[in-house]
Parts: C-alpha cells; structure tokens; sequence
C-alpha cells in the first residue's frame, strides 16, 4: 500500500482513513504530513472527502504533571505522552459521521490545549503524525491497527542534530542550553525511536 493507494481508500467505505507519519524528532513529519493534508485536499475528489491534520504532539502531559512525576527534563520521551488518549481518540476518528475534539499543542506556550482541534463531520483522511506512532511497547504498539497506512522519515543523525540546535536556538536557548536541550532529551528520544519502532508500509529518507 502507497499514497497513491489513499484516493480509492477513502473512496472505499464510510469509515475515515487514518494516515500515520512517525520518525524522530526534526525528521520532518509536520512539514511532510501538511503537504500531504494540501495535496489530497487539493486532488479532484479533495472538496468532496477532505483530510485533516492531527499532530501527536496533543497529547504531551502537562508540565506540572511532568515534574510532579520527576520527568520534566525527559519531556518529549514516550513516557510523556498520553499514549492511551491518543488510542482513543483514534478509535472515534475512525468511525464514519460525528466531529472529533481533539488537544493542541501550542508551542509558544509550551502546553497542549484542551479542545483546541476538530475533526469535522466531512473529513475522510485524518493524517497523524508523530514519534511514536510505530513505537513497539505498550500501549503504543496498539496504535499500528488504527492506522491504515503507516509512513517512516528517516533523517542522518547529524542532520537530526543540526535542525534540533536550530530550533532549540530559535526558542531563544544560548548555545550551551540548545546542545545540552538535543543532547540529553531529543537525540535520546530519536535513538528510541528508531530502535524501537516496527516497520512501517513505507520509508522515506530525507
């Protein structure tokens, strides 16, 4: 199965077709899965079954959840995420008909933000994207049968490391601050990743 397959897809039945985009951090899953949400909607059959954007990043623990539980400085691991909301709300963006709520990260205030997505009545291809979406633990691992095709980004990890500084530096983080913010917690994060993630349907390399 390949994005060339998601037209007949969602053309095949009423239930929603949910494209997963996973890889480590700065690997380029938003920039890549915000084109693919542009193309199909731009595609002939695009006004009439729509696709929407549904980034994992929703589902980060809050901050004060986080250091309460001593893993503040390891935001972003598997561990700091609501694995099992993101199952669910999955489990309802499948089913045809009803819109789906769904949280939003905002980044400048470095919060999910409760109610802030929707998923409307007439979207037919819910493209998700995020680090652990092929990730082979549980209760992670559950998420692969929701997901009716599954894409990989793969980046050199110098090139993970590089954009990693740069956005680190472009939060406004002294140098120091940004090797020690993709050294410590991201670059782990990504050895994790592609360690433990199953295959997907597809890999793209950067």
């Amino acid at each position: 199965m390949a994005i060339h397959a998601l037209p007949a897809l969602r053309a095949a039945g009423p239930a929603r077709v949910v494209v997963g985009l996973a890889g480590p951090p700065a690997a380029g899953k938003s920039t890549l899965a915000a084109a693919l949400v542009a193309r199909l909607n731009a595609a002939p059959e695009g006004p009439a079954a729509p696709a929407t954007l549904l980034p994992m990043d929703g589902f980060h623990l809050d901050n004060a959840v986080l250091r309460a539980r001593g893993l503040l400085a390891r935001k972003g691991a598997p561990q700091t995420f609501d694995a099992d909301g993101l199952l669910h709300l999955l489990r309802r963006a499948r089913a045809p008909g009803g819109g789906v709520v769904h949280p939003v990260f905002d980044r400048a205030r470095d919060l999910a933000v409760a109610g802030a997505g929707v998923i409307d009545p007439a979207v037919r291809v819910v493209v998700v994207e995020g680090n652990y979406l092929l990730l082979d633990r549980p209760p992670w691992r559950d998420l692969r049968a929701l997901m009716d095709l599954t894409v990989m980004l793969r980046a050199d990890p110098d090139v993970l490391r590089a954009r990693l500084l740069a956005r680190w530096r472009g939060h406004g983080l002294a140098p120091e601050a940004a090797r020690r913010r993709a050294e410590d917690n991201d670059l782990p994060n990504a050895r994790t990743e592609i360690a433990d993630s199953a295959p997907a349907d597809l890999e793209v390399a950067d």
